[in-house]
């Protein structure tokens, strides 16, 4: 790697290098894109695929490269337009995912980008546009190869992180801190400086944290973590006029600056319940945590079907602390009143000797109860081990999952979901499961542990943040570029922030199968756009 860009910088001493090099890029400009709108000479480590950096050790001690180091004077072609209708995506290349070229994408592998088949995702390579129009017959835009021109100014771009390193959860913190330094392995220059800061996981500790980081020159805040300490640290990063791009599912705590990363589960209620309703299904219950969660998730249910010309039948809450939850199930399920109108008709059955009757008794002796509930489809708003325990809850007190569809949030999104039987077959709605295969098998090597469902977040944070940095005009962190209406493309798919703060995403319905979850309608790939 050394020796080819020495050569190649001996060509550039000479006035036909530059056609040259131009052929090379046809070719090679995923790995030599930068160097050749004029910055120095790349380090290995900015060129190797996902599958070669992982297995670097460089990783496992990864610290930014803070050296300010000016670019050559070879001028740089402008950068497509904020605004324009782009998707830029914040991916590693992948020689595993060949991209096809734009006129033949139907020769490409099915794991490729311009594969149709049903569950498909694409995968596309660093530094990907993609035009933001709606794909042809379904199919997605076939990819524009092109790379992110270096900054003109040499001075150092410092962000803060702010994540929870010690307290209660201390070890999601360090493994987004973990997920934080792959994106800058892969997108930051030399004058990308991440500034990493203890919340401690309390709001006292953000707001320190947020202080130390703006004291530090920070330009943007990554994080923090949970709510609470995102509404503290508003007020310090607002004053600074430092934007905050936060990894809360708490869509209350956006706006004034800050910027909310999280999975928002009214999103994920639209997307299922809007599909359920595409399928026939028109009466729904719900079945949830009485916290504050729950309530959130039943007040999006409730619109969602409204909006969709759906009815609610039933919503039963449950206490989350308790230690059974057989009393919710139960009521539910209307079960006493059920299993008392069989007892019944069992003991009218029981005297006669005619054999209408006997059939009728047989038929009535393999039954829990009698009478149809007042719902097609059930939404359990819940996650991890009390949805397995609730779910388990549900045959028992006869609400039968082979009658009554199961739907749930993103919550649902864990392995191991189809061990309990009464979720087979269940639908949730949540980002591709194939958006972000790379970055787990990557994060798995480089750590040696897989990574925490949010560490996507930590990764998609730092890497816009590395990306924005580098802008043809300096850093720009600016509502205008983070409120791009195209969005942009990261590991848990298309995402975009409006301008209330909060992110859009493109969401996947998947469907709960014994070997995992598979997706049955898949993400879209590009936003709406006026």
């Amino acid at each position: 790697m050394t020796a080819s860009f020495a050569c190649l910088s001996r060509l550039r001493a000479q006035p036909w290098s530059i056609a040259v090099m131009l052929l090379l890029a046809g070719c090679q400009s995923s790995q030599l894109g930068s160097f050749l709108q004029g910055e120095t000479a790349p380090q290995p480590r900015a060129t190797a695929p996902p599958s070669e950096a992982a297995k670097a050790p460089a990783p496992k001690s990864l610290t930014p490269r803070t050296t300010a180091s000016p670019p050559a004077a070879q001028p740089a072609p402008p950068p497509p337009p904020v605004n324009q209708g782009f998707l830029y995506s914040p991916y590693p290349f992948s020689a595993s995912l060949p991209v096809p070229p734009p006129s033949t994408p139907s020769a490409a592998p099915s794991s490729a980008l311009a594969s149709a088949s049903p569950g498909a995702e694409p995968n596309p390579p660093l530094f990907t546009l993609y035009p933001a129009r709606p794909p042809e017959q379904g199919k997605p835009a076939a990819p524009i190869r092109s790379t992110v021109p270096p900054a003109t100014s040499g001075d150092t771009v410092r962000v803060g992180l702010l994540l929870p390193l010690s307290g209660a959860n201390a070890e999601l913190g360090k493994a987004m801190l973990n997920a934080a330094q792959m994106a800058m392995f892969h997108f930051a220059d030399k004058r990308f400086e991440l500034l990493t800061q203890d919340t401690k996981g309390t709001p006292q500790g953000a707001v320190r944290a947020a202080t130390l980081a703006v004291g530090d020159g920070a330009s943007m805040i990554l994080g923090p973590l949970l709510s609470a300490s995102t509404r503290a640290v508003g007020p310090v990063a607002q004053a600074a006029n430092v934007p905050v791009m936060a990894f809360s599912s708490d869509r209350s705590v956006a706006g004034g600056g800050t910027y909310t990363l999280g999975f928002l589960p009214s999103a994920e209620i639209k997307r299922i319940v809007a599909f359920a309703r595409s399928k026939g299904v028109r009466r729904f219950a719900a079945l949830a945590p009485d916290n504050v969660y729950g309530k959130t998730v039943v007040t999006a249910f409730e619109d969602a079907v409204v909006a969709n010309g759906g009815t609610v039948a039933r919503v039963q809450f449950y206490d989350p602390q308790a230690e059974s939850f057989d009393d919710a199930v139960r009521a539910l399920a209307n079960y006493g009143i059920r299993r008392l109108a069989l007892l019944a008709q069992r003991s009218e059955l029981e005297g006669r000797e005619d054999e209408v009757s006997l059939r009728a008794l047989k038929r009535l002796g393999r039954l829990q109860t009698i009478g149809e509930l007042p719902f097609d489809a059930l939404l359990v708003a819940d996650g991890g081990k009390r949805l397995q325990s609730v779910a388990a809850l549900l045959p028992f007190y006869d609400i039968d999952p082979k009658k009554v569809r199961m739907l749930g949030t993103g919550q649902w999104d864990m392995p191991g979901l189809g061990a309990e039987p009464a979720l087979i077959g269940g639908w949730f709605a949540a980002p591709s499961p194939a958006a972000r295969a790379d970055f787990v098998a990557a994060y798995r090597e480089t750590y040696g542990a897989a990574p925490p469902r949010l560490a996507t977040l930590a990764y998609d944070a730092a890497a816009l943040a590395a990306v924005l940095a580098r802008g043809k005009y300096g850093p720009d962190f600016s509502a205008r570029a983070l409120t791009a209406p195209s969005g942009f493309w990261g590991r848990d798919g298309i995402f975009r922030f409006l301008p209330e703060g909060i992110a859009e995403r493109g969401l996947a319905v998947m469907k709960v199968g014994h070997q995992g979850a598979k997706i049955i309608s898949r993400a879209p790939y590009t936003f709406k756009t006026n």
